[in-house]
């Protein structure tokens, strides 16, 4: 019986696996009939003349962009530079928030001295203290970063909170009548509970981190993907335009999925569907 039994355990997680197979392969078949609809779409516009060429550029005439940006380098070296500030940003603002929410957790009272000031520049666009960074910082790489921290900070700090703080309560009181320290019970008890909102939440900072460089460096800034788009535009090369767009489009999907996949390694598959 015992045999029997793992023969269909086997037998059910291969048929799981094989199911999940099918799954996958039908969505990348709908995401490239997606894709060659688009395109087909551009083309069909481009020759029909319903839009100027210089408003529209072909997209014959955007791959001969981008083959020869990939040619002289200039794609990497643009694409490099940005990853880099993405990335010092993304982690300056991952450990403050990281921090202060700890802060939320064991602290509950002190909380109250800044959590107004969090929930006040949580409103502010980011954008919007370029001229004020611009006169603090100059137009260095410092001002580049502050705008990405202050663009991912606030959604990852607020799912940090919103795991620390949700915490079930009969855990906590588990751990209190085990005399555990605050502290412990942090590190024993809080924190794994909210690991699956702290990914959540820099999932979601990565993509804000992304947004904000773009900006950043169309603003301030002598090299990068935002300084690509905006000497494009000062020349009058909307095909460099357009391949900018894409470049960004294609590198921030590439580390979301990436995140996303060492994720779910990293949660041994445990809600799957939230990180498709």
């Amino acid at each position: 019986m015992g045999m029997e039994f793992d023969r269909m355990n086997k037998g059910e997680k291969r048929n799981d696996k094989q199911f999940g197979k099918r799954i996958k392969a039908g969505r990348h078949f709908k995401i490239g009939v997606g894709l060659v609809i688009l395109i087909l779409l551009w083309f069909v516009v481009c020759e029909t003349g319903i839009f100027n060429a210089y408003v529209l550029p072909s997209p014959q005439k955007v791959l001969k962009t981008l083959w020869k940006m990939f040619l002289n380098g200039e794609l990497f070296r643009d694409i490099w530079i940005s990853l880099q500030r993405v990335l010092k940003g993304f982690f300056i603002a991952f450990v403050l928030a990281f921090a202060l929410g700890a802060v939320s957790s064991l602290l509950p009272g002190v909380r109250e001295y800044y959590e107004w000031l969090v929930q006040f520049l949580r409103n502010v666009p980011p954008l919007s203290m370029i001229p004020l960074l611009i006169l603090w910082c100059g137009i260095g790489e410092t001002t580049k970063i502050v705008i990405i921290i202050l663009a991912s900070f606030f959604p990852m700090y607020l799912n940090i909170v919103k795991g620390f703080l949700s915490c079930d309560e009969k855990l906590i009181e588990v751990a209190v009548s085990f005399d555990y320290s605050r502290w412990k019970c942090f590190q024993k008890v809080i924190l794994p509970h909210a690991i699956p909102d702290i990914l959540v939440g820099m999932r979601t900072g990565l993509g804000y981190s992304w947004r904000a460089i773009i900006g950043a460096e169309m603003v301030a800034a002598s090299s990068g993907i935002g300084h690509l788009i905006l000497f494009a535009q000062q020349m009058s090369r909307t095909d460099k335009v357009i391949a900018g767009i894409l470049i960004i489009g294609v590198v921030g999907y590439a580390t979301d999925k990436i995140f996303a996949l060492a994720i779910r390694k990293f949660l041994k598959g445990a809600g799957e569907n939230g990180w498709n």
